[in-house]
């Protein structure tokens, strides 16, 4: 099995606008071809905006949401111990980590001080 990814709320935002650079919309396109896998903490920060749009919707209802299992759980606590990180970065993290996926992200700070995590931003390729 190839390379798998979990895509963070700020790529999500800016691939539906049309805001990445061309290299990171082609990267994009390939891993939501691939079937996009989503943290619910993604899915709750895409949808809860008040006035959040249906391509939003519709990108979400498409994506396979990957839930808080206790595994994911017990790995945020693990994560939130170690490192100082807000609560939906050590989610993603976790969640990443424990079905062995690449996050997606353009927030590199906020997960790069979080070991046998590698990262991939899209505005950087």
């Amino acid at each position: 099995m190839g390379q798998r990814f979990l895509i963070d709320s700020n790529v999500v935002i800016d691939y539906l606008n049309g805001t990445l650079p061309l290299s990171g919309m082609n990267l994009v396109n390939h891993i939501v071809n691939d079937l996009p896998l989503l943290s619910v903490i993604t899915k709750i920060e895409i949808l809860g905006f008040p006035a959040h749009d249906r391509l939003r919707t519709e990108f979400v209802d498409f994506a396979t949401i990957l839930n808080l299992d206790s595994d994911v759980v017990n790995q945020t606590i693990s994560i939130k111990k170690s490192y100082k990180i807000k609560l939906g970065d050590a989610i993603i993290a976790a969640t990443a980590m424990v079905h062995s996926l690449t996050p997606v992200t353009r927030d590199v700070d906020d997960f790069k001080k979080i070991g046998n995590l590698t990262i991939l931003n899209p505005w950087e390729q």
